[in-house]
């Protein structure tokens, strides 16, 4: 029988898994402090490096439906650990490159995907696997992982790169992840019924319960729950918000925000650091998101959020005319709003599509979130080449960003009573 008293095993799953998302967060800001030292040394164009970052933008969120059902087939932790390695192999070989289609093949290509593994929908498949409690503030702590990866890893990096290269960089990356895997290996758990428990929060008597089976092709099982999720009109409005979600954070300020501030006369370190920042606040953010999605109406939440971070994009042109001190207040602004969005779409698609469905229709949103990423990385590399400002970017994704509150509006109105219900009104 269990012990009422002893900390539940879902709070170390979660722990594991914050420590992987933090991982995966560092890897994925690497391209910020590459694309200048690549462009020096190689005099490849910006837009061909932006290029290998929406590559792996793309692959990012394009494999984790396919990783969830990997997950639901094979284990957690065996694919876990697996995409750990692969992406440490992927990020060695860096200092190995020569031509840009290297770039592409390992940045793009081998990290994109072992990272899209580990990929944010984590924060939503764990907490729906392992909790029916505490379910926003478990996704908001756990999305505050990607803010945690950028305060820990984005100043380490742009340091090394500056006065050690970046290839030095690329190996101490590596290495640190590659000390992490055995973690994974050792304390990861695929459900709590192999441990005999129920989710926390769960009502069930202690006592063995037993696992669930998923059988059937891994790619057979991702499309299936697309097609009965993507029935759902208010499915279509959360997942183009969240479209917009990634062309406003990974796709545009993630990869170009150091090199903006470059072109500024800023470098790569003050970048890095402004970047790190936005990271602190962001944690901030996205934990007291996942505390707000608890308690209150998610669908305003969302509307709310997307509109300050419209605000905060329309506003980043001009600060920097204003010194640091204007960066510095868009970074506190930003990136309290970075990751607030996603407690709240997770909530609101939980009652779309039900939590049984949750982590692998997650991962299908981030599939879009990641295309809108990858879209406006490379977009944004190409109008910074051919009008040698971003001044373009910011405006454009600022002014879909506030569209994006538009849409979160709708979300549940005009449909059908029952969907209506299941997506706009808070928890209890």
């Amino acid at each position: 029988m269990r012990n009422p008293t002893r900390l539940h095993y879902g709070w170390v799953v979660a722990a594991v898994t914050f420590v992987v998302l933090l991982l995966a967060a560092g890897i994925r800001a690497a391209p910020s402090v590459l694309i200048v030292p690549l462009e020096d040394e190689f005099h490849w164009p910006r837009s061909v490096i932006s290029f290998a970052v929406g590559v792996n933008l793309l692959l990012y969120g394009l494999v984790g439906p396919f990783a969830a059902a990997l997950m639901d087939r094979f284990g957690v932790r065996r694919t876990m650990a697996m995409a750990l390695a692969a992406t440490a192999a992927g990020v060695a070989l860096t200092p190995l490159m020569r031509q840009s289609w290297q770039l592409v093949l390992l940045w793009g290509v081998v990290v994109g995907a072992g990272c899209g593994v580990i990929g944010s929908f984590l924060a939503a498949y764990i907490p729906a696997r392992w909790f029916r409690v505490r379910q926003g503030l478990v996704v908001g702590v756990l999305m505050a992982s990607n803010a945690a990866g950028q305060l820990v890893f984005l100043p380490t990096m742009a340091s090394l790169a500056t006065h050690a290269g970046w290839r030095v960089m690329s190996i101490v990356l590596a290495g640190t992840v590659v000390v992490f895997v055995p973690l994974v290996a050792l304390l990861m758990r695929d459900r709590p019924e192999d441990l005999d428990l129920a989710p926390y929060g769960d009502d069930r008597a202690a006592g063995p319960v037993p696992a669930a089976v998923v059988d059937g092709n891994p790619l057979t099982l991702a499309f299936r729950a697309l097609a009965i999720g993507g029935r759902s009109r208010d499915f279509w409005l959360i997942a183009g918000s969240y479209f917009i979600c990634g062309a406003s954070t990974n796709g545009l300020i993630g990869t170009h925000l150091i090199p903006a501030c470059v072109d500024h006369g800023l470098t790569e370190v003050t970048g890095a650091g402004l970047l790190a920042a936005t990271g602190v606040f962001s944690f901030l953010g996205g934990t007291l998101s996942g505390w707000l999605s608890d308690c209150w109406d998610n669908r305003l939440l969302l509307a709310w959020y997307f509109a300050l971070r419209g605000l905060s994009l329309l506003y980043l042109p001009f600060a920097f005319g204003m010194s640091f001190y204007g960066l510095s207040l868009f970074s506190m602004f930003y990136g309290l709003d970075w990751i607030a969005t996603v407690p709240p779409t997770v909530r609101l698609l939980t009652r779309v599509v039900g939590p049984e469905r949750t982590g692998i229709m997650v991962a299908w949103i981030t599939v879009i979130h990641q295309i809108g990423g990858a879209l406006t990385a490379y977009v944004a590399g190409v109008l910074r080449s051919s009008f040698g400002t971003y001044l373009e970017a910011f405006l454009v994704t600022g002014l879909l960003t506030l569209g994006a509150a538009l849409m979160s509006l709708l979300i549940g109105v005009g449909g059908r009573r029952a969907d209506a219900t299941r997506g706009v009104v808070p928890a209890a």
